[in-house]
């Protein structure tokens, strides 16, 4: 840590409000907001090792919501979707798999899915871009799995069009492919593509949803698909150490998620895209130029210890986060920022939030 690093820490945890992400609260007011949500759902019994109680609850929820026949609930979504390539590959005879080059397994699981499952990666894609039917074809028979993350959270948060993602899906199915979504913002992605959900989770033959980013649960996943599969992911999670004792609190915040944020999907976007506007009008650079979901990319053209210290300051007198830190580019002079929106940045004109964006990157505003 920096000297930087431990002022913005200090600042951001003085402040009294906040604009990107899930506002925060302490582990006191979550666990008695969980106390509360389990008198409101009705629950009145733990799970044991992940079966009955409110795991077995969010599993039917899930499964039915999404769609499917089953539903497998993990504490741990790299576990999640690991345990669902390894069970994937196992059933083909081949530890291939075709992924983004810009996919979370590859960026940010310390090589597990190469060193605990000995999946082989091919690139699917390269780069800020999106898949498609072609791609696919291009890496040639015999893989155990092919996957694609939607949106493409390292490229931005890229949603490819709905034309494309079926289009790949049958070229998967004409294969004989099985096709994986890592779908960690699934939610965010449905407005975009103003399909039910069960439209898009049946071109894909598993898909892993996240509780704990979109839903501000306290952790979890689950993976959805038919019975049979989800039966073998079970073994696996047991297997990886993911059965354990009680997974009631991780439920019960998942129950939170989808009762109270899963509606707000369309206002989160709505939002976000109007403050990508105004940021664009204050000179900020925005990718995508127009968000397709809640989350994108803010660039600004500063050195970025300049805009850091802009941040500090901000922070220090306004008691208000606008944004997340800010790091440096492949592209000198170029520093960028990620924004999230949620229920605390609805509480917010885009316009004030814009223009104290615009102040901290150094290019004007009120």
């Amino acid at each position: 840590m920096t000297d930087i690093d431990d002022r913005l820490r200090a600042a951001t945890r003085a402040c009294t409000d906040h604009v990107p992400w899930h506002a925060p609260t302490t582990p006191a007011e979550s666990f008695a907001a969980l106390a509360a949500a389990c008198e409101d759902l009705g629950i009145d019994e733990w799970d044991g090792y992940g079966e009955r109680g409110p795991v077995a609850r969010v599993e039917q929820e899930v499964a039915e919501l999404l769609g499917t026949e089953a539903a497998v609930f993990f504490v741990s979504g790299t576990m999640a979707q690991q345990a669902t390539l390894r069970v994937w590959c196992e059933r083909r005879g081949s530890r291939r798999v075709g992924i983004p080059d810009l996919s979370h397994l590859l960026h940010h699981e310390a090589d597990g899915p190469r060193r605990v499952h000995g999946l082989e990666f091919e690139w699917l894609t390269q780069g800020r871009r999106t898949p498609t039917a072609e791609d696919l074809r291009a890496l040639g028979g015999g893989l155990g799995a092919t996957l694609v993350e939607l949106p493409l959270r390292d490229a931005g948060c890229l949603v490819p069009p709905w034309e494309d993602l079926a289009a790949l899906s049958a070229a998967a199915r004409e294969l004989g492919v099985p096709l994986h979504v890592d779908g960690a913002r699934l939610w965010e992605v449905q407005p975009f593509y103003d399909r039910p959900l069960p439209e898009i989770v049946a071109l894909a033959d598993s898909v892993y949803v996240s509780f704990y980013k979109g839903l501000g649960g306290l952790s979890g996943a689950a993976v959805v698909g038919d019975r049979d599969v989800m039966d073998e992911l079970r073994r696996w999670r047991q297997r990886m150490g993911g059965q354990v004792y009680r997974m009631t609190p991780y439920a019960v915040s998942a129950l939170v998620g989808l009762r109270d944020r899963l509606p707000r999907m369309g206002e989160y976007a709505t939002w976000a895209r109007a403050f990508a506007a105004e940021l664009t009008q204050r000179g900020l650079t925005v990718h995508p130029e127009v968000p397709p979901t809640n989350t994108f990319e803010i660039y600004a053209h500063a050195p970025l210890d300049e805009v850091q210290e802009r941040l500090v300051a901000f922070l220090e007198r306004e008691r208000v986060q606008p944004c997340g830190g800010w790091r440096a580019t492949d592209v000198p002079g170029v520093v960028t920022t990620e924004f999230a929106t949620y229920d605390a940045a609805l509480r917010h004109d885009p316009a004030q939030v814009a223009g104290w964006v615009a102040e901290i990157a150094g290019a004007g505003g009120s």
